[in-house]
């Protein structure tokens, strides 16, 4: 009791005598709403970016190479978005510290509460992955409003050109030589190593995921995975944006017997792209379409 006495008129010398200030309740209060505020934008933000990961792995060609095989590996790593699991990582040490530095911390081990975060952080990420919105935000980044540039790099980083993996369109198929559009650029694949043999013929418009190794100017195929164009939304979007829309008008070998309809700022839109899917179901020629849809 006579300790607590002391403390006491210790602790009332150093208030009189200006060495201890006290605070106002509501400083503690703002202190608190801004704790509050922080991990709840931070918690957001972190079931966003799980979500926008799961899309990624889903619709790019990140996936896909797995199906390779050991040979693939080398491949999947190059292809894995960093930049988006970084800043996952990012958020969900953030909202660990907050929660480290509020109250709750003190009643109950942290260890539970890491557990039951990085839970509702998968199940709601997951959830959200269902929905339409991770794909509304790729097609975002591909416009050029400031929106769109701000999360365009972390769709951008997982898909640079690659020394082992190739995805993309075909628009040139020879006997022992492909032509395709990837999201960076035409590249030219050299057949003649094929390790296994083709699933089917290849033909220009096709999409297709490529292993094997990147020379100086071609690319040597060891392997060749044909893929939908609708389970790589991502890889299709990077080339439409680039190359725009392909229809196959039964030309000859030298020009893949295609018409390629690239776009004056090089984005291209849900709504053009529909435009040109309409103009050619009509029967108009593509340029007649190119036209019509950039009015």
């Amino acid at each position: 009791m006579e300790n607590n006495h002391q403390i006491e008129k210790r602790v009332m010398e150093k208030i009189n005598s200006g060495r201890l200030k006290l605070r106002s309740k509501y400083i503690f209060l703002a202190e608190k709403l801004g704790l509050g505020s922080a991990f709840i934008l931070s918690l957001l933000l972190a079931v966003l970016f799980f979500s926008l990961f799961l899309f990624y792995l889903k619709a790019s060609d990140n996936l896909v190479y797995l199906t390779f095989g050991s040979r693939g590996l080398f491949a999947w790593l190059e292809s894995f978005p960093y930049l988006m699991a970084i800043t996952l990582t990012i958020f969900i040490i953030i909202a660990s510290w907050i929660i480290k530095k509020s109250d709750l911390a003190f009643k109950k081990p942290f260890s539970y509460f890491i557990i039951g975060l990085l839970a509702f952080i998968m199940l709601a990420g997951t959830i959200l992955a269902f929905t339409n919105i991770s794909e509304r935000i790729e097609q975002e980044s591909l416009s050029s409003r400031p929106a769109g540039r701000f999360i365009r790099p972390f769709f951008e980083f997982g898909l640079p050109d690659r020394s082992r993996g190739l995805a993309g369109r075909i628009i040139e198929a020879g006997e022992n030589y492909l032509i395709i559009q990837t999201p960076q650029a035409s590249k030219k694949i050299d057949l003649s190593q094929l390790t296994t043999p083709l699933e089917q013929p290849l033909l220009p418009g096709m999409f297709v995921v490529i292993l094997g190794q990147r020379q100086q100017n071609f690319f040597i195929a060891e392997r060749i995975h044909l893929i939908s164009e609708n389970e790589m939304p991502i890889i299709r979007h990077g080339v439409r944006g680039r190359f725009g829309p392909f229809e196959n008008s039964g030309g000859n070998r030298s020009n893949g017997g295609g018409v390629f309809l690239p776009l004056p700022n090089g984005i291209l839109t849900s709504s053009t792209e529909q435009c040109f899917k309409d103009c050619f179901d009509d029967g108009l020629n593509p340029p007649a379409c190119q036209v019509q849809c950039q009015q």
